[in-house]
C-alpha cells in the first residue's frame, strides 16, 4: 500500500492523529528531504527508515520504492510540507503504482493554496491553481496569459526571489486586479496582504519577501451585484472587502 501523507505548512500541530499513525506503521518513508522529514518524525516519536525521493533522483530511487510496494511493504510519502505530488515530488511515483496495480491512498491535510484562497477575500467557488511560474520573464508572461481571459480566481506559489517580478509581469499581463499574497501560513508571523497588483508591489518595496509565498490573483471580469460587490456566481453570497 502506497500512501499519500499530507505535512505541516508550517505548524506541527496540523498534523493529522491519521498521518501519525500511517507513519508510525509504514515499513519505508519516502521523503522530499529526509532530513526536514527526520525533524518531523522525531517530534511525533516516529522512528522509521527514509528514503529521498525527489526530482533530480527520481530514476534511480522509483525501482527502489517499486521493489517494496511490490514485496507488499507499507509505504508513507511525504515532502517538506503540504500534500506529495501538489507543486512537490509524487507524481511519477503516483503514476508507477497504478500501472503496477498497487493501491493507494491519500491522507488529505495542509495545502498552503488552499488556505490562501480561504484567506485572500478573493471568490472561491472556482479557482485555477497554477503551481509556479517560470523563472523567466518572457516565459512567465506566456504563462500568465494563458489565463488572461479566465473568470476562476488564479493561485501561484513563488519563491522570496522572484516574487516582485512575478507580481510586475502579472500586472502587465493580468492589468491592475484585486490580488492577494501570503506567507508563514499557519505560523506565529503569519501574512496576508490583500490589495491590488500594484498595491502589492509598493508594499514589497518596504517590506522585501522572505519565504516561500503564495500569490492571488482575481479572474476576468467577475459578475457584480447592484451594489458593486463581487460575485462568485448567482447562487453565492458576495464576496470582497477591498
Amino acid at each position: 500500500m502506497l500512501y499519500l501523507i499530507a505535512t505541516p505548512i508550517g505548524n506541527l500541530e496540523d498534523m493529522t492523529l491519521r498521518g501519525i499513525r500511517i507513519l508510525k506503521e509504514a515499513d519505508l518513508v519516502v521523503s522530499e528531504d529526509t532530513r526536514k522529514t527526520g525533524f518531523l518524525l522525531k517530534h511525533f516519536d516516529i522512528h522509521k527508515p527514509q528514503i529521498s525521493f525527489r526530482e533530480d533522483n527520481e530514476p534511480r530511487v522509483l525501482p527502489k520504492i517499486m521493489a517494496a510496494l511490490k514485496n507488499e511493504e507499507t509505504v508513507a510519502m511525504v515532502t517538506d510540507a503540504g500534500s506529495p505530488s501538489i507543486s512537490d515530488p509524487g507524481f511519477t511515483l503516483v503514476r508507477a503504482a497504478i500501472e503496477n496495480n498497487i493501491p493507494i491512498s491519500a491522507i488529505p491535510g495542509p495545502t498552503a493554496a488552499i488556505a490562501a484562497l480561504s484567506l485572500s477575500g478573493l471568490p472561491v467557488h472556482s479557482f485555477t491553481f497554477r503551481g509556479f511560474p517560470p523563472r523567466k520573464s518572457g516565459a512567465r508572461k506566456r504563462f500568465f496569459e494563458i489565463d488572461k481571459e479566465s473568470p476562476h480566481t488564479l493561485i501561484f506559489y513563488e519563491s522570496p526571489y522572484r516574487l516582485v517580478a512575478s507580481l510586475q509581469d502579472a500586472l502587465e499581463v493580468y492589468d491592475d486586479r484585486e490580488a492577494a499574497i501570503a506567507n508563514d501560513l499557519t505560523k506565529k508571523f503569519e501574512t496576508v496582504m490583500r490589495d491590488r497588483i500594484s498595491g502589492l508591489l509598493e508594499f514589497l518595496k518596504e517590506k522585501p519577501p522572505l519565504g516561500e509565498y503564495t500569490f492571488l490573483i482575481m479572474g476576468a471580469n467577475p459578475r457584480k451585484s447592484s451594489d458593486g460587490r463581487m460575485q462568485e456566481d448567482s447562487h453565492a453570497t458576495e464576496s470582497g472587502g477591498f
